[in-house]
């Protein structure tokens, strides 16, 4: 029976990369000093990492190497994370939508009595910013940013989400939207239905339990079906 959905944040809740976090990391390396600037092409290779320190690192190993050879760049780096999500909280405040279909989906499978959750690699602080509270309200577990060290596309998100609930993977699905959610969410033993962006629409999905533009035609039953699809009595996942 299905008991339970969880929800990747970034790209499968909202829209954030391009005009969330992109911009807002922009700000922190401009208030830092730092000539850097990725724009929409460069920010698409960046999402291969997740987390956003570990990007920060990715980017500069790329592209910044003298950068790395600096004293104490761990802490630069965290301070610039640390900058990154201030202006990522103010733009948040300024509105960034949910995408479609998600705040219904959400409030029927409240209303239904599904448990629902969240595991993300972003901060928490960015998951309260993002959501609006009566929305926040909905979720009774949240598990994000350095909850667990390793992050997606490690499954380590998920068990703590899963240990945390008390439940088993086969009594939840979990919604992505990239392949690295995937690999972590299927690495956990989850069926994972994906709603694909503009930044993760030519990634390989392929284990997906579904493959959707968003979420605006999807409801309870219809997770039901699919879950019923994965886990049922003579199949396994």
């Amino acid at each position: 029976m299905l008991e339970a959905l969880i929800f990747d944040v970034d790209g499968t809740l909202a829209d954030t990369e391009r005009d969330g976090h992109r911009p807002a990391f922009n700000a922190a390396f401009a208030e830092a000093g730092l000539a850097w600037h990725w724009d929409e092409a460069l920010y698409g290779e960046l999402l291969a990492v997740t987390g956003g320190k570990e990007r920060i690192r990715f980017f500069c190993e790329r592209h910044e190497p003298e950068f790395l050879l600096e004293p104490d760049v761990a802490s630069r780096i965290k301070a610039l994370h640390a900058a990154k999500t201030r202006h990522y909280v103010t733009l948040c405040a300024q509105g960034i939508a949910l995408r479609p279909g998600v705040e219904a989906l959400l409030r029927e499978a409240h209303a239904a009595g599904l448990r629902l959750a969240i595991a993300t690699t972003t901060t928490p602080e960015n998951v309260t910013a993002l959501l609006p509270a009566d929305v926040m309200a909905l979720f009774e577990k949240v598990g994000a940013g350095d909850t667990v060290p390793n992050k997606k596309p490690a499954p380590d998100i998920y068990q703590w989400v899963l240990a945390q609930m008390g439940l088993p993977p086969a009594a939840c699905l979990a919604i992505e939207d990239s392949a690295n959610g995937l690999k972590a969410s299927l690495a956990a033993g989850l069926a994972t239905v994906i709603t694909r962006t503009a930044y993760t629409d030519d990634h390989d999905f392929c284990g997906a339990l579904a493959l959707l533009p968003d979420l605006g035609q999807v409801t309870v039953p219809l997770l039901r079906h699919w879950h019923e699809t994965a886990y049922g009595s003579d199949k396994k996942l």
